[in-house]
């Protein structure tokens, strides 16, 4: 079976295209660029690179984007100070806290913080809520951006039997809840789940989204399936591999992402989705 590549650098550079449009617009109309605000604590620099990619799609599409770089001693108020400050700010219509935080601060309350109209990485319990309830207004950036993906495809979703590896709260549970609201089947695989190779080998759509390199064998892939690797695992080599066995999936596989230049590109794209979307909601 002859695989066809999912070039999710492609798509986002024609989603930055369209956003960057559609900025345009909204400016010719005298409003103002939608403004992204990022809030990065400590000294991580794979998050560093992150943040730096960020701030450079903004520039690209024209949005106005602030860097708030803060130490690894800043404290949970701190932070929470700086979150209410933003949420007052009409400059600024999505909020960042780039994630892992130091162990100090309490993830959950950080997010929680954030004004569920600004929460433009759409892991506020409001917007998952929403999400769940199939009423979706900000949508997890890195599940939105699989579901683009996906539909790049053109193979129609509805009916197909999708597995998802790994249950996080970031990639795992939110795309769940895409696919079901795309009318998938929907099982979840995680760390507790027996015979993960068996429910593997019936999926019409794969998402591994593990964390372990060459987690997901290619032998395990169901001829004709689409493969979505979120997985960015750095080898001793330097490389960056995913928790799919490219290679050997490929044989299997009808539609496959690589790793790099897959799932990661539209994690960005889907955040400038959402800013210029906020930027919409806080405007009406």
């Amino acid at each position: 079976m002859k695989f066809q590549k999912i070039d999710g650098k492609k798509i986002a550079a024609e989603l930055r295209i369209s956003i960057k449009k559609q900025v345009e617009s909204r400016i010719n109309r005298g409003a103002s660029k939608p403004g992204l605000a990022v809030i990065l604590v400590g000294e991580n620099p794979a998050s560093e690179v992150y943040v730096r990619n960020k701030r450079n799609a903004c520039d690209e599409v024209g949005f106005y984007s602030l860097s708030k770089k803060l130490p690894y001693g800043t404290t949970e108020d701190e932070v929470l100070t700086i979150i209410d400050e933003l949420n007052n700010d009409p400059a600024i219509n999505g909020i960042l806290v780039q994630l892992p935080l130091p162990e100090h601060i309490n993830e959950e309350k950080i997010i929680e913080a954030i004004d569920v109209l600004k929460d433009v990485d759409g892991f506020h319990p409001y917007n998952i809520g929403r999400l769940a309830l199939r009423m979706p207004v900000l949508r997890s950036c890195t599940p939105k951006g699989i579901m683009t993906l996906l539909k790049s495809t053109n193979v129609p979703l509805e009916g197909k039997e999708a597995v998802v590896i790994g249950a996080s709260n970031i990639v795992g549970r939110p795309v769940s809840l895409e696919l079901l609201m795309a009318r998938c089947t929907v099982t979840t695989c995680h760390s507790r789940t027996l015979n993960v190779e068996e429910h593997v080998k019936r999926a019409d759509i794969i998402i591994a989204a593990v964390g372990i390199h060459g987690f997901v064998k290619g032998e395990w892939v169901k001829p004709g399936a689409i493969v979505i690797d979120v997985g960015i695992n750095r080898l001793e080599t330097g490389k960056l591999a995913g928790d799919v066995d490219y290679e050997a999936a490929s044989n299997n596989a009808s539609w496959i992402t690589p790793v790099p230049g897959g799932v990661g590109p539209m994690t960005i794209a889907s955040l400038l989705e959402n800013t210029l979307q906020a930027a919409e909601l806080q405007s009406s």
